[in-house]
């Protein structure tokens, strides 16, 4: 790592922290004069209501870091951070647009609650404006033959659908105060170190803008919170660490870092495919919602919201020291670490029991109806011993 490069990543994160600490409540005040506003409800957690346009702050603390890179650049002396590797030919302005579009489908969603269709679309198309700009996957090493493996076209719809999904598993993430902003921040300063040890400089800016913000908004989002993320936020987040991923990747183009930006993200990711197999299990929607889950496991176990957040921090910093190892140790060790990482999380996982369902059908005699129930619901005991009995204990997918 280059210790000569800190002084302008350190002025951007202050810009960013600083931009973000201070657009939050007025953020706040914008959702609560369009009545974008969290109420209390079943599902929720939140029992006042919530604005949840924070979206607002970390956009204008991510925005206000490019920008500084361009003035810093031009004015100040500092190495050009916006440059791609030789292997791709990047329009960061592309990128700068994408990351508009993304904010404001979030934005529309805040407001509005767009249908989950809609809501695709922006994303598709925040992603296919930064796929334009030469945000692809490229080429990758073969570990085998240390030759450079080209994906071609398919490299085109394989990072929309990789955009797409970083943006969601934070999203469905985010459900407890200060849950998604600070997995963002711990995840990002991870990637920020990891770019700045492998030379991409245009990586360590995005990543190091992402960390600023999120810090300055847990100031306001981390409980008891006075605001939240919203889509505007959350959709944010996980298209800018996918973006951060993704410059990484195309760099260092190895089976490593493909894997790691995934491990790094491994609490939301988890999350989401339990969330599939879970509903599948019951044979209910995958889009259907439910209290299933992690942080609503760790609140069964005990945890007040405070605790569940933290356990999850530590969670996603244990699985982030462990991508930084993966990075400075041989390729056997590297297998080791990523099955001790993986068994580990997946023993977690069973234990909370995050692969049971928590919505079964039940046949209601009164009205003839085949209704959904929750453990709320005085028949849910019958109904899962049944489903007990005829599927057994281990998750599986219909």
């Amino acid at each position: 790592m280059n210790v000569e490069l800190l002084p302008p990543y350190l002025c951007l994160l202050g810009i960013s922290f600083l931009v973000s600490f201070f657009l939050t409540p007025i953020a706040s005040k914008i959702a609560w004069r369009v009545d974008a506003v969290d109420y209390p409800a079943a599902r929720r957690i939140n029992r006042k209501p919530i604005p949840r346009m924070g979206g607002i702050a970390v956009f204008g603390g991510i925005a206000s870091s490019f920008f500084m890179q361009l003035l810093g650049a031009r004015h100040l002396s500092w190495p050009v951070m916006l440059q791609p590797s030789p292997l791709l030919d990047i329009n960061y302005w592309a990128v700068a647009v994408s990351f508009v579009v993304i904010f404001a489908t979030g934005l529309i969603d805040d407001k509005y609650q767009l249908s989950p269709k809609q809501k695709l679309l922006g994303q598709v198309i925040a992603a296919c404006v930064a796929v334009s700009g030469g945000l692809v996957i490229g080429k990758v090493v073969n570990p085998l033959t240390d030759q450079f493996i080209d994906f071609g076209w398919i490299s085109y719809p394989i990072t929309i659908v990789y955009l797409v999904a970083y943006s969601n598993i934070i999203n469905l993430i985010d459900g407890l105060d200060g849950l998604a902003s600070g997995i963002s921040c711990i995840s990002s300063l991870t990637m920020f170190i990891l770019s700045m040890m492998a030379g991409r400089l245009d990586a360590a800016a995005l990543a190091i803008s992402i960390t600023g913000s999120t810090l300055a908004f847990l100031r306001y989002n981390f409980h008891p919170a006075s605001i939240f993320l919203g889509d505007s936020g959350a959709l944010l987040l996980g298209f800018a660490l996918g973006t951060v991923s993704l410059l990484s990747v195309t760099r260092i183009a190895g089976l490593t870092t493909i894997i790691v930006p995934l491990v790094i993200a491994g609490i939301p990711i988890i999350d989401t495919f339990s969330a599939i197999v879970r509903r599948s299990r019951a044979h209910v929607s995958i889009g259907q919602a439910d209290r299933g889950h992690i942080h609503h496991r760790l609140m069964e176990e005990g945890f007040d919201q405070r605790g569940a957040v933290l356990v999850m921090y530590s969670w996603t910093a244990i699985l982030c020291m462990g991508t930084f190892a993966m990075t400075q140790v041989a390729m056997l060790p590297r297998i080791a670490i990523f099955t001790v990482l993986m068994v580990a999380s997946a023993t977690f996982s069973i234990h909370l029991k995050l692969f049971q369902p928590v919505l079964l059908h039940h046949y209601n005699p009164k009205t003839g109806d085949d209704e959904l129930i929750g453990p709320q619901d005085p028949a849910f005991k019958e109904e899962e011993a049944r489903f007990e009995e005829e599927h057994g204990g281990l998750p599986h997918l219909p």
